[in-house]
């Protein structure tokens, strides 16, 4: 089995970066958190564009960086796939020469633009394969880039910020076709992200980064949850839950969740899917209390934490799968809620959004 570990330290004082992490072969860990924090710095810390003060990078059993043994292999050895956040396209190359440029030297030069072709047309970009970069959509340019970064037949994909770069209407298309992807790949993949519903989409698991530190590692689900700390509620924003979806006779979307119980959303899916709906649209009831309102979902939950936020209260439940809802401390008092206690959370069809898996 390949995997990707990393035990680094890098600079002193109150910018250090500290962290220790491993990704299984086949694997998407998402690195979240503010701008500063760090994640780039590990990207490039594993890719040998950044040397450690101390720790090691291993990858496959293959040693890259050893700083008591003096072991630090040129970027060029360690067949890192890099995706920048701008992508880093060479503008006067079109998109095949481009990809081409990622091709390992050993490849033959009459073999270059048959294989470069062959995953541009993996990418549906076949047809683009003689346009430059700046005649290419958001989008196709990070197709392009991915291709290129697959190119060099990685034994780790590393992806920098990979949506921030588009508009919101082609970071969602590209969202999903990056998922899909991740999904055939087959070595470790390290994506860093501001974004947690991105983390969410896109990363087996997320690790939460702040201050140069990992302050929570687990699913997207139980970081929206149970967060750690203020700082990854705040994070988070999101409650995640998977399952698969239908479309009834209503014209609604009746996802399935892992695990049981059923939740309903407005916009059309199919299949395996991620539900989002923030906490503070969440209402909890005493559990056997009358309906009210006009909310479709409803799960019966029991009360896992409260935390304390400010203001507001984040209450983390267990259902099927884990999940939060937000409400002010007033709120949270005349419900009594307290771990142990049971209560029925319940949110609008309206509010539920579905991302495909």
């Amino acid at each position: 089995m390949l995997s990707l570990a990393l035990e680094t330290r890098l600079g002193d004082g109150p910018a250090e970066l500290d962290v220790a992490l491993e990704v299984a072969d086949g694997a998407c860990l998402a690195l979240a958190g503010p701008s500063g924090a760090g994640k780039t710095s590990i990207l490039r810390a594993v890719a040998g564009l950044l040397r450690p003060r101390r720790g090691h990078v291993t990858c496959a059993h293959e040693v890259w960086f050893d700083a008591e043994r003096g072991v630090d292999l040129p970027p060029e050895r360690r067949r890192c796939g890099f995706v920048f956040q701008d992508y880093a396209l060479f503008g006067h190359l079109s998109a095949w020469r481009n990809v081409a440029y990622g091709l390992p030297r050993a490849v033959p030069r009459r073999a270059r633009r048959t294989e470069a072709l062959a995953l541009l047309e993996r990418f549906e970009l076949g047809a683009r394969a003689d346009a430059h970069p700046a005649t290419l959509s958001g989008g196709e340019r990070q197709r392009v880039a991915l291709a290129r970064a697959l190119a060099a037949r990685p034994r780790a994909l590393l992806l920098d910020e990979p949506l921030a770069a588009l508009d919101a209407r082609s970071a969602a298309a590209a969202g999903r076709e990056l998922a899909g992807l991740l999904l055939e790949l087959h070595v470790p993949t390290v994506l860093v992200t501001h974004d947690f519903e991105e983390a969410a989409l896109l990363g087996d698991e997320v690790a939460v980064l702040d201050a140069g530190r990992i302050v929570q590692r687990g699913s997207a689900a139980q970081l929206a949850a149970a967060p750690a700390s203020g700082f990854v509620a705040d994070l988070t924003g999101a409650v995640v839950l998977r399952g698969h979806a239908r479309r009834d006779a209503e014209g609604l979307t009746r996802i399935a969740l892992e695990g049981g119980g059923e939740v309903v959303a407005l916009a059309a899916a199919a299949g395996a899917v991620a539900v989002c709906v923030h906490p503070w649209e969440i209402a909890l009831e005493p559990p056997g209390e009358h309906a009210s309102g006009s909310a479709r979902n409803r799960l019966d939950v029991a009360v896992t934490s409260v935390t304390t936020l400010g203001n507001r209260v984040r209450v983390g439940l267990a259902a099927p799968q884990p999940l939060a809802a937000e409400l002010t401390g007033a709120s949270a008092a005349r419900l009594g809620l307290a771990p142990g206690a049971r209560a029925v959370a319940s949110w609008k069809a309206a509010a539920t959004r579905v991302l495909p898996r």
